[in-house]
């Protein structure tokens, strides 16, 4: 909707309305200290190819990925993401498609979604599959929301090797409901979860324990050892993955004892864009 300005004869009428002379009447219930006399001290306009080169130079005194090696990930990786990837996603049947209940005008979005949908249960091992959520880190904490619904338990015990974001995630999400969290679950000097704190942590109360395998030390966890004593427990297993394509040399969490698999698929296509947006994924069994 573009944005059109009031006219002069527009302000003149609504100034009687409100029994004002002139806009400055109008603004002298603020304080004069606080109001600016004259024009702005703005530099003069640029022209588009002026502004372009101002651009540009004041970019080049960044650093990329591209030039450089980034050790800043944390949940955020570069991958090269090959040119087809931008031109079907711009195609006409994703870029313009309204609603997925019109598959006359969504059949692309739909298709798409369907086909995302079977390449996360492949990689997890799991029944479905989920058309995305906000980022990894959100969908964790409704992993956690949803073992509660599922076991009728309140606890959810997180792994210590769990991303430190994705931790103040739940914590945020959990604030403002019954569930109880733990951080019993710490780690070797490996830097795995150590079982015998899972199984510490875990009681009647336990409706999950959480862990990130790769976790955010980048060890590998032993997701069947822990599976196996959460469910000795009664507690469903929660396994976060945030570099979805570690699932392509890993053994599927699914065949591992997890009952939710939730995590990142940022590398799946998505450029770093300063930490986001991302996309999150959660795949359960039926």
């Amino acid at each position: 909707m573009p944005y059109i300005p009031l006219s002069d004869n527009d302000r003149t009428r609504i100034l009687e309305a409100i029994g004002k002379s002139s806009v400055e009447e109008l603004l002298t219930a603020l304080p004069a200290a606080s109001r600016v006399k004259g024009p702005l001290k703005l530099p003069r306009g640029l022209t588009e190819q002026e502004l372009m080169e101002l651009a540009t130079t004041l970019a080049r005194k960044n650093s990329s990925v591209q030039e450089l090696s980034s050790f800043l990930g944390a949940g955020a990786y570069n991958h090269y993401i090959p040119s087809v990837v931008r031109h079907l996603a711009s195609r006409s049947e994703f870029y313009t498609a309204y609603t997925p209940y019109q598959p006359e005008i969504s059949q692309g979005t739909l298709q798409a979604m369907f086909e995302y949908q079977t390449l996360v249960c492949q990689l997890t091992g799991m029944d479905v599959s989920n058309a995305s959520l906000y980022d990894g880190a959100s969908a964790t904490a409704e992993a956690a929301l949803m073992a509660g619904r599922l076991t009728g338990r309140k606890k959810v015990v997180l792994s210590g090797a769990l991303h430190p974001e994705y931790r103040e995630t739940i914590k945020t999400y959990l604030a403002g409901s019954a569930e109880v969290l733990s951080d019993a679950a710490f780690c070797t000097e490996a830097g795995t979860t150590l079982p015998e704190a899972v199984e510490a942590a875990c009681d009647e109360s336990a409706a999950c324990v959480v862990i990130q395998s790769p976790n955010f030390f980048g060890s590998i966890e032993d997701v069947e050892r822990i599976a196996a004593v959460a469910h000795a427990k009664g507690a469903l297993v929660v396994v976060v993955v945030t570099e979805a394509v570690s699932l392509g040399l890993l053994k599927p969490p699914a065949e591992a004892g997890a009952d939710i698999v939730v995590g990142e698929n940022q590398s799946f296509g998505n450029p770093l864009n300063f930490g986001g947006p991302h996309l999150g994924f959660m795949a359960t069994k039926t």
